[in-house]
């Protein structure tokens, strides 16, 4: 990919990515449920943390990379699936793939994102995994994971936070009409059976549960065998009035006691935002909106740039609190705090001034 500098700040970003969206996949993107209070949350939740710095510690040499269960990544995060990339992006997910592949992080691929599966999985060969709604009964998900163990996805991730579509009301009645299907139906009957089904199918490889929003559903979790306790409340889109993700991290944190790996997304768009999840217990990060404004901006040139940006930002963090490796981090680094401003999908960019409509 070229060099050019495409945007200099985050700020830039979003203001391109505005301009080349239309409103019907701005306000799917940037939209939640209802009153939009989880998607509030999950920033006030963020904002709500103060970091405590260390000095006098030589960071000289800062290292940002991780291992996300068995997969190097060069920085703590990942890509979170998304569906209707494609509304947004020239190549839908293949610029996701693209972009990770490029800058060296995991993507994760949704069931109902553009192209199919098996076209993303050939486009290049660095470790992805594949994130599955359930659409049909119990043969139509071993044939999906059939598929996906042929295309050489290296993880799997069953998404159980869907069993209703929420009420988003941001969206166009034309938008609505679109995502009332009847396969949607399929995930009102996920149980703890259907993740014991799933985690029997996909031959060892490390499995996901998305979705976690209590303790004591991690601990269920880790009972049947998860890997990795993904704790989301789908970025405030499903229920509304739900508890900001960071504030739920502690106590699944806990649930888990160190039996799976953990992490989250909801909210996150600064560096300074994943080296707080990061210290309170999370192993990585997943960005959702931040990764879509990056597409909407510029495509897989402009989600490169953005990963860059977040890379300088982590970067920049770890070395002002004195950490120089992301396993020296812990709950010291990191203090409760009065959030400073009104929080919504924007209210990290407060040159922005404001939500952008």
């Amino acid at each position: 990919m070229s060099d050019e500098v495409l945007f200099h700040t985050a700020h830039d970003m979003i203001l391109m990515a505005r301009r080349n969206m239309v409103q019907d996949a701005w306000d799917y993107v940037c939209g939640a449920a209802e009153s939009e209070t989880s998607l509030r949350r999950n920033r006030m939740a963020i904002d709500s943390l103060a970091l405590r710095p260390r000095v006098c510690r030589d960071v000289s040499e800062i290292d940002t990379s991780c291992d996300l269960l068995g997969v190097e990544m060069r920085i703590p995060v990942f890509l979170a699936p998304m569906g209707s990339i494609q509304n947004f992006s020239s190549n839908g997910a293949l610029d996701v793939d693209t972009a990770a592949e490029e800058f060296g992080v995991q993507n994760f691929i949704s069931t109902v994102t553009q192209p199919e599966l098996e076209v993303i999985g050939d486009n290049t060969p660095h470790p992805k995994n594949f994130q599955i709604y359930v659409r049909g009964d119990d043969n139509w998900i071993k044939d999906l994971i059939k598929r996906v163990k042929a295309s050489n996805y290296n993880q799997v991730t069953l998404t159980v936070d869907s069993a209703f579509y929420g009420n988003r009301e941001r969206l166009s009645p034309t938008q609505l009409a679109l995502r009332r299907v009847a396969s949607r139906d399929w995930q009102k009957k996920i149980t703890w059976d259907t993740v014991k089904m799933v985690k029997d199918e996909i031959d060892g490889r490390p499995f996901f549960l998305k979705g976690i929003q209590t303790g004591e559903d991690a601990a269920i979790a880790v009972e049947h065998g998860v890997d990795a306790i993904y704790i989301s409340n789908h970025g405030g889109r499903q229920l509304d009035h739900v508890l900001g993700n960071m504030d739920m991290l502690p106590e699944i944190v806990e649930a888990v006691d160190g039996k799976a790996s953990i992490v989250i997304d909801g909210g996150f768009t600064r560096g300074t935002d994943i080296i707080k999840a990061l210290a309170l217990g999370a192993d990585a990060v997943g960005i959702g909106r931040l990764q879509a404004w990056a597409l909407g901006a510029a495509g897989a040139p402009g989600l490169v740039h953005c990963l860059t940006l977040l890379e300088r930002e982590i970067t920049t963090c770890m070395g002002l609190i004195g950490v120089t490796s992301l396993d020296q981090l812990d709950p010291s680094y990191v203090t409760k705090a009065p959030w400073v401003r009104l929080p919504h999908e924007h209210s990290a960019f407060p040159h922005l001034d404001g939500p952008i409509p």
